[in-house]
């Protein structure tokens, strides 16, 4: 494959641990990028630690990080050299030492301006976290355009920075990311690509660990959090519809997981499945709610304060 010059970008915020691995194993690759690190003023080792793996280490106040405008905010900082723009989390662990090579391949259509890792759960990984990598990243790739909004609605645009990469003349034609959202950032770029027609990728092949053991509170937090991203962004409900069914998909098949691995999670499942939509719901209709409402019900609360500073 012809080099790609390339920069891999990751927010970071008290790493611990689990970003010292996460280091260790960008070094080990087969594709070195440059690493531009973002810190929103860590007070553990994460910076020390980034400086020792000769990374480029920009400091921002923890008050002002946000989604989308952050990881804008690093691109700037990496320069115009690369080509291509990988992004990754703290918590997310390269699967392999050829996982970023693996992750530039279907750059080589000239039509991809995305890519997206497959997400493999950590092995502390309850059955409920392991059954969502599961099920939203299956083990065969896919290449997405226009020509599938029918069949698989806002899914098409489906995106996670937990490890993706973006053609770098496309992220700038089309603006980057939004610069003040809740989340899913990745997903509101995505869908303008597409529209831009665009094809995006899922390489099944480009592996990382990543999952979260979310507890119901912190699940109803998340999608409380999806719920507003959602209210704020209708366009992508009227340009892509909705899930056609895939969230009764997740439900089925997470008790089909769970009765054939753990039987016991079934009524814990059955709670978060609640959790989920009381707390979307709640999200979509966040604008009838004071402030101060929202700011408890959220898992992002520096957006609500950037949000009432305005």
């Amino acid at each position: 494959m012809q080099l790609i010059q390339t920069i891999l970008i990751i927010p970071t915020y008290n790493a611990g641990e689990l970003g010292r691995t996460c280091f260790k194993h960008i070094l080990a690759q087969s594709v070195k990028p440059s690493v531009v690190v973002i810190d929103s003023g860590s007070t553990d080792d994460t910076v020390i630690w980034a400086k020792r793996s000769g990374f480029d280490v920009y400091s921002i106040d923890k008050q002002t990080f946000n989604h989308g405008g952050t990881r804008n905010q690093a691109v700037k900082f990496a320069g115009k050299s690369a080509e291509i723009l990988i992004f990754m989390t703290q918590d997310a662990i390269l699967a392999d030492t050829n996982a970023i090579e693996k992750l530039l391949k279907p750059f080589e259509d000239k039509d991809v301006a995305a890519v997206c890792g497959r997400q493999l759960p950590h092995s502390n990984a309850t059955p409920l976290a392991a059954h969502a990598r599961l099920f939203n990243y299956p083990a065969k790739s896919s290449v997405k355009s226009q020509q599938d909004i029918a069949e698989l609605g806002i899914k098409c645009a489906f995106m996670s920075n937990s490890f993706a990469a973006y053609r770098r003349s496309v992220f700038e034609e089309l603006g980057g990311f939004p610069d003040n959202t809740i989340l899913a950032e990745d997903m509101y770029l995505t869908a303008k690509m597409i529209l831009a027609g665009y094809k995006v990728a899922y390489c099944a092949e480009a592996c990382v660990y990543h999952s979260h053991n979310y507890t119901l509170t912190q699940e109803f937090k998340r999608y409380f959090d999806t719920g507003v991203f959602q209210s704020q962004n209708y366009w992508l409900r009227q340009k892509f519809g909705r899930l056609n069914g895939e969230g009764t998909r997740f439900v089925l098949s997470e008790c089909k997981y769970l009765w054939n691995n753990k039987r016991l999670w079934l009524f814990r499942a059955v709670g978060m499945t609640f959790a989920k939509y009381f707390g979307f719901k709640l999200g979509f209709y966040y604008q009838y709610f004071p402030m101060s409402l929202n700011k408890k019900l959220s898992m992002h609360k520096t957006y609500w304060t950037k949000l009432n500073d305005k």
